[in-house]
């Protein structure tokens, strides 16, 4: 059984899309551990306690250092002897020292095709607003494996979406979410289940698009 930590800081769109999974069967051996919020009384705090998934906080204004709040969070992983990280809306970023313990053991998904639209700043309706102001026809979702750099590990899923003409960034929003996110995350965490996610991944020649 993999036990995987699911870091939020917003609404848990895409961990409810991993809760839904788990409880219907088609992530199996797979639990979720705890889940970790960067933001007291996120939204998405109230969809674990929904699932009776345990929840932890890393709030990093209230640690006097990156490295107290990478000691807390390892200690966090440590005890809940946790085999995978998802990173799914988290917004703070991870310290050097958890990455480094976890490295090849952190996803992170990410609402634009990488390497587009990434990078520090880029996160929420930012890619979106970023997508429509380039004129993209087409955008969608990344998952990756999660280093230093912000959005710059090794990608290992994508899947597009089609940008229509009278797109918002709301609407292109939502529909990134539901069509590519939701899809991708869990698949990708299945994937790493069954231990078809070696790191490093394949070369981008041969890395894994969904249709």
């Amino acid at each position: 059984m993999l036990s995987a930590a699911v870091f939020v800081s917003g609404g848990g769109t895409n961990l409810q899309a991993l809760i839904d999974r788990i409880a219907v069967g088609t992530l199996p051996g797979v639990r979720i551990a705890f889940v970790l919020s960067s933001r007291r009384g996120a939204f998405a705090e109230q969809r674990a306690a929904a699932a009776g998934i345990p929840v932890e906080h890393a709030v990093r204004s209230e640690f006097p250092t990156q490295e107290a709040c990478d000691a807390h969070v390892l200690g966090l992983l440590e005890r809940h002897s946790v085999g995978l990280v998802v990173l799914a809306g988290f917004l703070s970023c991870l310290g050097p020292a958890v990455v480094a313990a976890y490295r090849g053991r952190i996803l992170n998904v990410h609402p634009a095709l990488l390497p587009k639209h990434g990078g520090e700043g880029m996160y929420g309706i930012r890619p979106h607003r970023a997508v429509l102001a380039a004129g993209e026809k087409t955008t969608g979702a990344t998952v990756h494996f999660v280093d230093e750099a912000y959005d710059h590990g090794p990608i290992v899923l994508q899947k597009r979406v089609r940008v229509r003409p009278d797109d918002t960034p709301e609407s292109l929003q939502a529909r990134v979410m539901a069509r590519a996110e939701q899809k991708i995350l869990p698949e990708a965490v299945r994937l790493f289940a069954e231990g078809r996610l070696p790191y490093p991944p394949a070369t981008a020649s041969r890395r894994r698009r969904t249709p």
